[in-house]
């Protein structure tokens, strides 16, 4: 089985999926480490190298190889990736999807440190991040609540959170 957690950037998801491998003993795959690894480029010199377009193409390539290939793993999708192509509908019909919701304000928190490193934000001010955020949040909103299951992060622990992803699969996939 795939589970696929789908969120914004700073959701979570890359720090959830090792918990979940690890509890779950099973691979941990990141996209965008896929991706970078493919081009043998970061995701930040893809954008400024070969354009959003272009990683936007490469991004649901890779995405669908994996969920092809894949059998049992944890799947840490980009932010941007279910608002794409049919991404989601992929991501549904091949795993079990998750979305971890966050608030504006808790992502703002977790992302201001890092705005150089993302290339979507590395160009704002740090006063604009709070509308930018709210805006992406509100376009995307639509392709993450068809994920199959929606997890509140809220301040949450990871830990506890990845034990709520647990107990939701069993309870979606009947096994509980």
């Amino acid at each position: 089985m795939i589970i696929s957690l789908t969120g914004y950037m700073g959701s979570g998801k890359s720090h959830v999926a090792r918990i979940l491998s690890a509890e779950l003993g099973c691979a941990s795959i990141d996209l965008d480490k896929a991706i970078e690894i493919a081009e043998h480029m970061t995701i930040a010199e893809i954008f400024a190298q070969k354009g959003e377009l272009y990683f936007r193409r490469r991004e649901r390539d890779i995405l669908h190889e994996l969920l092809k290939k894949e059998r049992n793993c944890i799947l840490s999708l980009g932010g941007g990736t279910p608002a794409y192509y049919d991404n989601m509908a992929e991501v549904n019909q091949k795993s079990i999807s998750v979305n971890l919701r966050s608030s504006v304000a808790e992502l703002v928190e977790r992302l201001q440190p890092s705005l150089e490193k993302r290339p979507l934000i590395a160009h704002l001010a740090p006063d604009a991040l709070p509308e930018f955020i709210a805006k992406h949040l509100f376009e995307r909103n639509a392709f993450y609540n068809q994920a199959h299951i929606i997890i509140d992060t809220a301040r949450r622990p990871a830990k506890i959170i990845a034990k709520e992803i647990i107990r939701k699969v069993a309870e979606h996939e009947g096994l509980v």
